[in-house]
């Protein structure tokens, strides 16, 4: 955004989880519902402070199971709404989650990860993969999954989860961690008008002058619920085709090619960056939708590269994706850190190992 007066970029220093609140009222969201949870509670602390004075609601529930069932009677209102979390709590939230993907009621829903399993710690970790992506609810349940590297995609990110939560009528997730969310680093913010009103003829709003309408996910007469479960497969069918998002990394001549995303592939820039300066040529591909996978993109490169190295903060979950993604399984290897983030120098020492060079 540029500044009017002195025609320079206004640019904002401030942590990825404060980011966030400021895609989300950019985006138009005005009702936010939550429970405090390290490290994530900068968003509700931000949002308790600034939400009046954007004519909207902020209310702390009793619980994460609470948190969630307020998400979704505002969300069948026709409001834009937002809720934030960390693993146990997203656990709890599960049910609710499911309750509003079967209902196609669109929310945005941010998990800023800790470790686990279990309470776990506070430390960073990417081990609510499976959790986010391969549908934690019951009944088939899965919802898009945005994953940011950066303050900026924690902003831009935000925006882009609410109008996908609208344009398919779905909760959409934002999958952090612990580092992104506390990290403090300039970001761009666009303008700040929030959207003018979105056509929702789905909402409960009121019966008064049209026939009355339901929002519901119970379905128990003959065959509605084998019809309705279709529906939404043909839906996630739709949201596969055309809205899968990566970033290509020195892509275009690369023989080891590594997959991370979010903090993980942050530091995997630095690794390659410095892997290239001692002539091996690597790259990446970052999935930045984690549902949907960029499957496509990691088969034919696949073919192309000599081996695909997944470095992930846990113990081995996006890996499985990568293999279901390519037929090239002897070409895929695993480089793990659960509860902490790998160094540029623990990932340089690995590509060195594969590129066959020990110094």
């Amino acid at each position: 955004m540029k500044d009017a007066d002195a025609g320079t970029v206004h640019r904002e220093f401030v942590k990825g989880n404060e980011a966030i609140c400021h895609g989300a009222l950019a985006a138009g969201c005005r009702h936010y519902f939550g429970y405090p949870i390290t490290p994530q509670n900068d968003i509700p602390e931000y949002m308790s402070t600034h939400m009046a004075a954007h004519g909207g609601v902020f209310l702390q529930a009793e619980s994460e199971v609470a948190t969630i069932n307020m998400l979704l009677g505002a969300a069948a209102a026709g409001k834009r709404v937002m809720t934030s979390s960390s693993g146990p709590g997203i656990s709890l939230m599960q049910e609710g989650i499911s309750y509003m993907a079967g209902s196609e009621l669109p929310a945005v829903i941010v998990n800023i990860s800790r470790s686990g399993p279990g309470l776990g710690g506070i430390a960073p970790s990417q081990g609510d993969y499976f959790q986010a992506v391969k549908g934690g609810g019951h009944g088939g349940c899965r919802i898009p999954v945005l994953a940011p590297h950066s303050v900026q995609e924690m902003y831009e990110l935000t925006m882009h989860a609410f109008e996908l939560a609208d344009r398919y009528r779905t909760p959409v997730m934002i999958l952090g961690d612990a580092i992104i969310g506390q990290m403090k680093e300039p970001y761009t913010p666009g303008l700040c008008e929030p959207p003018g009103p979105i056509d929702k003829p789905w909402a409960t709003t009121g019966c008064a002058g049209r026939p009355r309408q339901h929002v519901k996910s119970l379905y128990l007469k003959d065959d509605d619920i084998e019809r309705h479960n279709w529906k939404l497969h043909e839906k996630l069918q739709r949201i596969e085709k055309a809205e899968v998002r990566a970033e290509s990394y020195h892509l275009e001549d690369a023989r080891i090619v590594l997959v991370a995303f979010g903090t993980a592939a942050r530091v995997c820039k630095t690794a390659i960056q410095w892997a290239r300066k001692e002539g091996i040529a690597a790259g990446m591909i970052r999935p930045v939708t984690l549902f949907p996978f960029p499957k496509t993109l990691v088969h034919e490169t696949a073919g192309k590269a000599d081996l695909l190295l997944v470095v992930e903060m846990n113990t081995g979950q996006m890996v499985e994706d990568v293999m279901i993604s390519t037929s090239h399984h002897d070409k895929v290897r695993f480089m793990g850190k659960p509860c902490a983030m790998p160094t540029p120098d623990d990932i340089l020492a690995e590509i060195r190992l594969l590129a066959g060079k020990t110094s």
